[in-house]
């Protein structure tokens, strides 16, 4: 029998949802068919969260991750210890919850360095949080670039079987544009290739989506897509890469959703969240509440696997017990399915 991964799943922001959707996702069998899951948190934490759904699950306290036997029913976790339940407040910054939720990244991340796990999988944190909390990051992809001296990398975001990847994230618009360079597309889309080759395309179709309205209009708006974008693209198909653009962003995601092409590399933060999350995020207008909360987040470039939710604490959430796990599960298994493929 094949030897399942074992795969680290950080605590989150433990003022928000992550323990709580950690429980539920765990709660299904379906997870543990993939990997073996170590959940790197504060042990009354969890209690605290299996208490709130009132799930049956149990708790195992660990040594170290290679003790972990994957048993359904049994949540098998590494103890960080640094929670006081007496001043938890949920859905609220706390520069305390913003030390917790670093400190269980970081533990992670060194597990996964030293090869004990296969993978880490992280819960939603508060970026305001963490830098409360000390630590200066403007969310979890940059963690993992620093801790794991990683210079070039991306981030892809999944709802089958809309994939985009991202030229720039957490900046401003305005430097986000300054940002749209020749050598920094052409890094992207061969990181873009290099995922999905490894996600199973034997040869992935690449849509490069414009900065401008419509791709630019041949400079008419813009002429980024002349200067930069173009040259990028064409030096990818130099290359063997199987890659089409610059394409209108109004209507690149349609054909994308189509199955016209695999992947989209996109320009800018909003320009990839916004149709993704339209894709995969449901509201109820009726209920107040999400549906469906469903997407991956995968840091690209990494020597380790991380994948992730696509959604942040949900502090108007916390403390309910209500959150949707969905993405959870989803991020659990697109990590299972990059460790197993050997990264």
């Amino acid at each position: 029998m094949k030897e399942l991964p074992r795969l680290a799943l950080t605590m989150g922001d433990p003022s928000g949802i992550g323990p709580e959707i950690i429980v539920k996702a765990l709660s299904e069998k379906k997870v543990y068919a993939e990997c073996i899951p170590v959940v790197v948190a504060d042990g009354a934490v969890l209690k605290h969260a299996i208490n709130m759904v009132a799930s049956p699950l149990k708790l195992k306290r660990l040594e170290d991750p290679l003790e972990a036997v994957g048993a359904y029913g049994t949540i098998e976790y590494l103890e960080l210890n640094n929670v006081d339940m007496d001043t938890l407040v949920f859905g609220k910054v706390l520069a305390s919850s913003g030390k917790a939720a670093f400190e269980s990244i970081d533990k992670a991340i060194d597990l996964s360095l030293e090869k004990k796990v296969a993978g880490v999988i992280t819960t939603p944190i508060n970026k305001d949080s963490i830098n409360r909390a000390g630590f200066h990051y403007s969310g979890h992809t940059e963690i993992f670039a620093e801790k794991t001296k990683t210079k070039h990398y991306a981030m892809m975001l999944i709802h089958d079987p809309l994939r985009v990847v991202h030229v720039s994230t957490h900046v401003s618009l305005r430097k986000a544009c300054d940002l749209v360079k020749k050598d920094r597309v052409l890094e992207v889309i061969r990181l873009a290739h290099g995922a999905l080759v490894q996600l199973g395309f034997d040869e992935p179709n690449i849509a490069v989506a414009g900065l401008n309205p419509h791709a630019g209009e041949n400079g008419m708006f813009g002429d980024e897509e002349m200067k930069e974008i173009i040259p990028a693209i064409k030096q990818a198909g130099a290359e063997g890469l199987n890659v089409s653009g610059p394409l209108p962003p109004d209507t690149v995601f349609s054909k994308a959703l189509a199955g016209q092409y695999d992947v989209v590399v996109v320009m800018y933060h909003d320009q990839g969240h916004i149709p993704l999350k339209l894709t995969g995020f449901k509201y109820d207008n009726n209920t107040g509440k999400w549906d469906a909360v469903s997407g991956v987040n995968i840091t690209l470039g990494l020597p380790i696997v991380r994948s992730s939710v696509d959604h942040g604490t949900a502090f108007g959430k916390a403390g309910k017990g209500t959150a949707n796990p969905q993405s959870m599960i989803e991020a659990i298994h697109y990590g299972a399915l990059l460790a197993t493929k050997g990264k």
